[in-house]
């Protein structure tokens, strides 16, 4: 039943899973495509729903090398955004005009989870799921890894804690992980419910961490000291996947398999709301630029990039091709939106007028 969950979730990974002997960095910058793109609709739960005349523009960055698989994507502290490519084993570097530079991991193993470092660090963090490990990279592209204690515990999301750590869920290990910044300790917090499947972790409002538990249908906060509680979700069979801190002082997230996009208060409180498409399976979720009142989200089988306001109201904008499959999501230093495009082959940025 685990690994039926497992392979639910990662479904699309597997069938695009093969790896391209590519052994070097290099810069590009590809042509761009822009496109206008109207807004899909709009939906105010439960009944309201209203068409929006709002445009978006949506510029697309086509990767340099077929099937690279674009995976997680976080600003950095260099001033660009850095992503995980899952078909190429690499972290890539996009700046805000479109150049695009990869950087080739010591061990050829598979980033997943990306996230900027604190402050006082200035280095990307990620995940190496199949290899074990959290890695951290310079924004020149040099990368150190250190091996987590827990064997074969397939660490997914990372996220900087409000502590200076860094913090991380491992999928199979059913554990929350927290590696100080200089890598020398990693400590591990089992999750009371077996089996939970974390996914995905977030600093929250309040001074603890965030993260959704995809296999146990519950949202979980844990303390920077290591103290956690789980929170059951209303709907039957919603399965939790993003999440991220609202600028409403509230914690957000996507329920993929329930195609919502939830709420939930600091004390524990959680309000659902539908997307129009009951087969859009949302992924990932962000706060907008400059903590505005939206947060935005990626629909993978909806093919839209959607946004939320902290009052529920929903407005989707359609991407240019079919079957792009948005994955990930993020706010950018440039004040526009970026996501991944896993079937794409793209990085995409969206500026709403």
């Amino acid at each position: 039943m685990k690994m039926m969950r497992i392979a639910h979730c990662l479904s699309f990974l597997v069938m695009f899973f093969f790896i391209l002997g590519l052994s070097t960095s290099a810069s590009v910058a590809l042509a761009a495509t822009v496109h206008e793109a109207a807004a899909l609709s709009s939906r105010f739960p439960p009944s309201f729903y209203t068409a929006q005349n709002a445009v978006g523009k949506i510029t697309e960055f086509p990767l340099p090398f077929s099937n690279s698989l674009p995976y997680f994507i976080a600003p950095g502290s260099d001033g660009n955004l850095w992503f995980t490519e899952y078909g190429t084993r690499e972290i890539g570097r996009i700046t805000p005009s479109g150049s695009i530079t990869g950087f080739t991991l010591p061990d050829r193993n598979t980033p997943l989870g990306i996230a900027s470092g604190p402050k006082s660090n200035g280095d990307t963090w990620f995940t190496d799921n199949v290899g074990n490990k959290i890695g951290q990279i310079t924004p020149d592209g040099m990368s150190t890894e250190y091996s987590i204690p827990t064997a074969n515990s397939l660490p997914y999301g990372i996220t900087s804690g409000p502590d200076g750590n860094i913090w991380f869920t491992e999928l199979d290990g059913n554990q929350i992980g927290r590696i100080t910044p200089d890598g020398t300790t990693i400590t591990e917090f089992p999750i009371p419910t077996s089996d939970s499947q974390p996914i995905n972790i977030t600093a929250g409002p309040d001074g603890n961490l965030w993260f959704t538990e995809y296999g146990a249908y519950q949202i979980g906060r844990i303390t920077p000291s290591g103290v956690i509680t789980e929170f059951p979700l209303p709907s039957s069979g919603g399965t939790p996947f993003g999440i991220a801190s609202g600028p409403d002082h509230n914690i957000w997230f996507t329920t993929y398999s329930g195609s919502q996009i939830g709420r939930i208060t600091p004390d524990g409180t959680v309000t659902e709301f539908p997307l129009s498409n009951p087969n859009a399976h949302p992924l990932a979720i962000t706060p907008g630029p400059k903590k505005n009142k939206y947060l935005w989200f990626s629909e993978v089988a909806g093919n839209n990039i959607g946004r939320i306001s902290t009052s529920g109201l929903i407005t989707e904008y359609p991407l240019p091709n079919q079957g792009s499959r948005p994955w990930c999501i993020t706010a950018g230093p440039d004040g526009k939106v970026w996501f991944t495009e896993y079937s794409g082959n793209r990085i995409g940025k969206i500026t709403v007028k």
